[in-house]
């Protein structure tokens, strides 16, 4: 029994080295952007797909016509898609270019953006950002993109932070989670030359490279256009300086809804990509198609948290029970294992030099994890169909 234990320890092992790989790549602090002296030569179009969203529709777009940066030089784009209330006009009224899409079915963001992107696209833009219908945008975001377009980067993503951690439990523990994944998975990522996730939110893309690869449709578009720019050799870099701010779900019953779409994406991406991801990054001997395909295969944080507590407390259980079955080292290396997944986030909200309230909401992870790892099984049982569902912004239920 011992030696069984010991194999799963060594199988666990590659998982919990990875994921603290990321969190030791994530020390070295962010470089800042050059902004003076910086030019604004890039010319914007700001991509934002809507549907029913007139609560927060206007507000948003009138934020970004504030940005700090030559109006001449972006222009912003709304894609009403399928709306039944007021989102086209009060977009309009604001200063947006609208887009109204009414045929065909309506399949998600991702197919919003994808028809959008067919209008829009051509040679009177250089790049393209696209945020949600309620982000709340830094002043300098454009100028900081710029920047970093300017030194050559083809995909850049913004820091996606929570707008609403007072709004509830979820919203609180989303923020703290989000300033984690910023720093681990994202500038971690960025620091060892690899690919940032693609939050969907708060991102900017050369022109070119839309063309090429477009946005893609399904459940979870985003993480599958990471997947599918690794394959094209394009990475996504990092930059923390530009901040969009986001509204988290409120209500337990929203969260749900999301968290099954994109448990139930990312696991159809990483089916569809995951082993051609390994082949190449073996055949190219890239470190970022690696990342990719490891990302796609191996156990989420929460999962392995899960599978480390338990099977230490089941070697616990059994020694306790019986005469005992396991070594104490073994039960050790379980129990260090566990404790240091335990101690990982709040690595990560100290090097984001987080308030208090980050660890004390971080502290009811334990819920979250168990809760997720049900939502998982539940999103990937068979026959189970899942539909993109909207999530409701503006303080709406």
């Amino acid at each position: 029994m011992t030696t069984l234990s010991i194999l799963a320890l060594v199988l666990c092992a590659m998982p919990l080295a990875y994921w603290f790989i990321l969190a030791l790549a994530s020390i070295r602090p962010p470089a800042s952007p050059a902004l003076s002296g910086n030019r604004a030569a890039f010319r914007f179009a700001i991509a934002i797909a809507a549907y029913d969203e007139a609560s927060v529709i206007r507000a948003t777009v009138q934020r970004l016509l504030d940005l700090e940066y030559p109006a001449e030089l972006f222009r912003i784009h709304v894609v009403a898609d399928h709306c039944s209330d007021q989102t086209a006009k009060l977009a309009r009224e604001a200063g947006a270019t609208v887009h109204e899409r009414n045929k065909g079915p309506r399949t998600g963001k991702g197919a919003a953006l994808s028809w959008l992107f067919e209008r829009i696209l051509n040679d009177d833009c250089d790049a393209v950002v696209v945020f949600d219908s309620d982000t709340r945008v830094s002043a300098d975001f454009l100028r900081v993109m710029s920047a970093r377009l300017a030194q050559g980067d083809r995909v850049v993503q913004g820091q996606h932070a929570i707008s609403n951690p007072g709004h509830g439990w979820f919203p609180a523990l989303t923020w703290a989670m989000f300033m984690i994944d910023n720093r681990f998975q994202n500038l971690g990522r960025t620091n060892l030359g690899w690919s940032a996730k693609n939050m969907g939110d708060s991102i900017c893309f050369r022109a070119d490279v839309l063309r090429k690869t477009g946005w893609g449709a399904g459940l979870t578009e985003d993480f599958q256009l990471r997947q599918r720019l690794l394959l094209e050799r394009i990475t996504i870099a990092y930059e923390p300086a530009a901040i969009g701010y986001g509204e988290a779900p409120a209500t337990w019953s929203q969260a749900l809804k999301q968290r099954a779409r994109w448990l139930r994406g990312t696991s159809d991406a990483s089916q569809q990509l995951g082993r051609r991801l390994l082949i190449e990054a073996i055949e190219r001997r890239s470190g970022a198609l690696l990342d990719g395909a490891l990302q796609a295969y191996l156990p989420s944080y929460s999962t392995l948290t899960l599978l480390f507590v338990t099977v230490f407390a089941g070697q616990l259980l059994v020694n306790w029970v019986f005469e005992p079955a396991f070594s104490s080292i073994v039960v050790g290396a379980w129990a260090a294992g566990a404790a240091s997944l335990m101690v990982y986030p709040l690595i990560g909200l100290a090097l984001e030099r987080a308030p208090l309230k980050a660890y004390l909401v971080i502290l009811t992870g334990p819920v979250f994890i168990l809760w997720r790892t049900w939502l998982a099984l539940w999103s990937r049982a068979e026959g189970r169909q899942i539909t993109w569902i909207r999530t409701a912004h503006g303080g709406r239920s």
